[in-house]
């Protein structure tokens, strides 16, 4: 049975329900599988040995998403080699290809959970009844710790940008 948590996020100021446990810092992150293209996988287990951002959003192609993936991007070259940006949504990778390629950005990868939902339930990010993800924030060590989980009180509102880099920089 999967965990239901209501009264933490909410929607345009109403309470959602959130599928699957929280991911908190000091635990081990949970590996996932998603999509690169509508064929090629890609897991948390391939980027061992990186810090890792990993960003849940609604999708890309909404107003406070664009300007999340926009900052990450522009922010991700001076976070150096060693750091990996993800941004992962149940958008098609069709749709995620579409939108980057328009939007220039090339320095995070978008990853689609549109065919299994592997990633929301694992981190907790799943709003139930709307089939999309809530925007959460996590910062995950060389070896595979979560340093820093964030869960956006508010779906519409962005992340917290400083704390998210400040903790990336800090586990390089």
């Amino acid at each position: 049975m999967i965990e239901e948590r209501t009264g933490e996020v909410t929607l345009k100021g109403n309470p959602i329900t959130l599928l699957g446990a929280r991911v908190e810092a000091n635990e081990d992150a949970p590996n996932f599988t998603a999509l690169k293209d509508l064929v090629t996988p890609a897991s948390l287990s391939d980027s061992t040995g990186k810090v890792r951002v990993i960003l849940s959003v609604p999708s890309l192609d909404t107003p406070v998403c664009q300007v999340e993936t926009r900052k990450f991007n522009e922010a991700a070259a001076g976070l150096g080699e060693d750091v990996q940006i993800l941004v992962v949504s149940i958008d098609t990778p069709f749709a995620q290809s579409r939108w980057c390629g328009a939007e220039g950005i090339s320095a995070v990868q978008p990853l689609s959970d549109f065919k299994d939902r592997d990633f929301g339930v694992k981190y907790g990010v799943e709003i139930k009844g709307l089939g999309i993800y809530t925007r959460a924030a996590f910062v995950v060590d060389r070896q595979g710790v979560v340093v820093y989980s964030e869960y956006v009180p508010e779906v519409a509102a962005e992340p917290n940008y400083d704390a998210i880099l400040e903790a990336a920089k800090a586990a390089v």
